[in-house]
């Protein structure tokens, strides 16, 4: 039994292998904010929505299909965490029955019937919920999950499970036949059924009256010990057989709770960011060639989980672009704005939701990120060769359809090094067909692009007031030979003066 949920052909697997790229990933765009929320607390959801993150599709199709089994989870809620809880319940239970099983035929024997007889009051449960609700889910996920729980757990399965758990436990002893082996040893155990077959009452006397039977001393540990071999023998192959069962129906519950985990952390997600007003839409995949990408109101996921209020939205048109540079007034939003968007790819082709109003997008065959790093202290070689290292292993793994995001990158050497050398990077990363978002304060670099005037590059730049103000939005615009560095300098060392100033003189350092 598949769950299929989250691909149509087989389970997610969280265990699975990260692309290369995800660590560097992971840390540039803060995904740790974002699992954070989705989990509330649950390590259980972090690590699988993390890693559904991280594990993106590079299907549109394949992306839709998770899209629609979600708005099915937003459309009912209750449901979805109806049956997570019904999976919670199954796997705590079977882990509790077998904690302190012995691997010996009887005690897996006595642990399954009882693992069987928890999953079949689940299993019951789940019929319920698919029998009462199915009808009103309408993704090809659910519609399938339900019909197969309503084909494979119809009454007559159920009933033949609670038929055989019941002889399963023995009421009225284990009938088994065997053959004489070597030495007068038996062998060919084979644990029999008890005859299904109405006696008249003469037979039932005459039955009673041929039984025969014997007990062992309480002191004979070798009859004892023969018995238990007996037992042993004809119950082995039973108590196999039921543990491969359990083991299977296991891993449906498991798989069922996994794929469930995932959609209840974008329902946590989605209901935070509801709670502050901030929008949320289902974005519009599209093949990773048409370099495809516009939206609405994007914002940063992670700077609104930060704060208290909402955080500026910016609308973006930059279909056919495969170069955005983007340069401005330091502290203008520029980095901010280039996470949110890092972030936006990754919800888009994890099948969620995207934080805009309205987002559309080419899906990439991976998403990459180059950030400037603090100084490292212990690093063998300089800042810069460390950068070129890391962009070096980019390079080991970026193909076509790509994406790359750099934030200053190039920067840690003068600017007409950094300029020369982030010129020939990005050039020959556009001829590969790999998409680049850069942001830059080297304003050299960015007008060599400029002044290619090329249709396929686009040019962005953090809004600044005549007054200084960041307004925090990004427009059209190319770069300019400033960075308004001076008004950092206004921000904080004229206020310092100020505060100095308005103080009486005692209590002036």
């Amino acid at each position: 039994m598949k769950v299929l949920l989250m691909y149509r052909d087989k389970n997610f697997d969280p265990k699975a292998a990260l692309p290369p790229n995800t660590d560097a990933l992971a840390q540039d765009l803060e995904i740790d904010i974002v699992c954070n929320v989705m989990a509330r607390g649950d390590a259980l959801l972090f690590d699988i929505a993390k890693n559904a993150l991280l594990l993106g599709l590079d299907s549109p199709e394949m992306i839709t299909y998770r899209q629609h089994v979600l708005n099915d989870c937003i459309e009912h809620p209750e449901v979805v965490r109806g049956m997570y809880r019904l999976a919670v319940e199954a796997i705590e239970g079977r882990n509790k029955i077998w904690g302190w099983h012995f691997d010996y035929p009887d005690s897996v024997l006595r642990s399954s019937v009882e693992t069987l007889d928890l999953f079949f009051d689940i299993l019951k449960e789940l019929r319920r919920t698919a029998d009462s609700y199915g009808g009103r889910f309408r993704s090809e996920g659910f519609v399938r999950l339900f019909a197969m729980v309503e084909h494979e757990l119809d009454d007559t399965y159920l009933m033949k499970i609670k038929e055989h758990l019941g002889e399963l436990k023995f009421p009225e002893g284990e009938r088994m036949s065997a053959q004489l082996g070597k030495g007068l040893k038996g062998e060919g155990y084979v644990l029999r059924r008890f005859p299904i077959r109405k006696q008249s009452f003469a037979d039932r006397i005459l039955r009673r009256k041929s039984k025969f039977s014997f007990e062992v001393a309480p002191e004979d540990e070798s009859g004892h010990r023969a018995l238990s071999d007996i037992r042993d023998n004809g119950i082995r192959m039973v108590a196999r057989a039921l543990r491969e069962s359990t083991d299977h129906m296991l891993g449906f519950f498991t798989a069922l709770r996994t794929e469930l985990a995932f959609y209840l952390g974008c329902l946590n997600l989605r209901e935070t960011l509801l709670n502050k007003g901030e929008p949320t839409c289902f974005p519009v995949p599209s093949a990773t060639n048409g370099f495809a990408l516009s939206a609405r109101g994007l914002y940063d996921v992670c700077l609104t989980l930060k704060l208290d209020q909402r955080v500026v939205g910016n609308d973006l048109k930059a279909d056919g672009k495969s170069l955005l540079v983007i340069t401005g007034a330091n502290q203008g939003g520029k980095s901010t704005f280039l996470r949110g968007l890092g972030l936006a790819y990754l919800m888009t082709q994890a099948g969620m939701f995207a934080p805009a109003e309205q987002f559309s997008v080419g899906v990439s065959s991976g998403l990459f990120t180059h950030y400037k790093r603090e100084e490292d202290v212990t690093m063998k070689s300089g800042k810069f060769d460390e950068e070129l290292g890391r962009m070096s292993k980019i390079v080991d793994h970026v193909g076509p359809g790509s994406v790359l995001l750099c934030n200053e990158s190039f920067a840690s050497t003068n600017e007409r090094e950094g300029s020369e050398i982030g010129e020939e990077v990005i050039r020959a990363l556009l001829d590969s067909g790999i998409r680049v978002f850069l942001v830059t304060h080297l304003f050299e670099l960015a007008n060599r692009f400029r002044s290619q005037d090329a249709v396929e590059h686009l040019f962005l730049r953090a809004e600044r007031r005549p007054d200084g103000q960041r307004t925090f939005r990004i427009v059209e615009g190319g770069p300019l030979p400033t960075s308004y560095g001076q008004d950092l300098y206004r921000q904080i060392f004229e206020a310092a003066q100020e505060a100095v100033e308005v103080q009486p003189p005692s209590a002036r350092p």
